[in-house]
C-alpha cells in the first residue's frame, strides 16, 4: 500500500520541501508515502475560477488510480483526532488499496474530486496555507504510523 499527496502547487518554498521530506523519509518500506504535483491553473486578470479549478481536478483525477481510495482534504469534512487517524490507517492497511489525499489550489478542489472521494477530512477549521498542509499531513501519517507500531514518536 502506497500514501499518494496528490497537491496543486509547484515549485514549493525550500522550507516546504524539507519539511515534507523529513517525514516522507521517516515512513517504513511496507508504507511509502509519495508527492504527485499537479501544476496550478494559471491566474490571470479576471480569471474563470470555476473552469480553473476543472482543469486542476481534471490533473488531479488524472493522478488517481481507479481503485484507490480518495481522501478529500476539505476544510468542511471531519475533523479526525491523531488516535482517530491511526485507526483509519490500520483499516486501510487492512484494504490493501492504495490511499490518495487530495489537496486543492487556492480555491479548494472542484466538485468532482469531492464526489469522487470516499472521505472527505478537515485538519483543521483554519485557512491553511496549502504548503504547510503538505508538512502537516505527512507528520500526521507518520504519527499515525508511530501509534499503530508502539513507536515512541507520540507521546499522548
Amino acid at each position: 500500500m502506497r500514501l499518494r499527496l496528490i497537491c496543486v502547487g509547484q515549485k514549493m518554498p525550500d522550507w516546504v520541501s524539507a519539511g515534507y521530506n523529513e517525514y516522507a523519509r521517516r515512513m517504513p518500506p511496507e508504507l511509502p508515502m509519495d508527492l504527485v504535483e499537479i501544476p496550478m491553473a494559471h491566474r490571470g486578470k479576471n480569471p474563470d475560477i470555476p473552469r480553473l479549478m476543472q482543469r486542476e481536478s481534471d490533473a488531479i483525477l488524472a493522478a488517481t488510480g481507479p481503485k484507490d481510495r480518495v481522501v478529500a482534504l476539505e476544510v468542511g469534512g471531519r475533523a479526525w483526532s491523531t488516535e482517530k487517524l491511526a485507526g483509519q490507517l490500520e483499516s486501510w492497511q487492512l484494504d490493501g488499496r492504495d490511499v490518495n489525499f487530495l489537496v486543492g489550489g487556492p480555491d479548494g478542489l472542484a466538485d468532482a474530486c469531492r464526489q469522487r472521494a470516499d472521505q472527505q477530512w478537515s485538519l483543521s477549521p483554519l485557512t491553511l496555507p496549502h504548503p504547510l498542509v503538505r508538512i502537516l499531513l505527512a507528520e500526521q501519517l507518520y504519527r499515525a504510523w508511530s501509534i499503530t507500531r508502539n513507536h515512541p514518536y507520540h507521546r499522548a
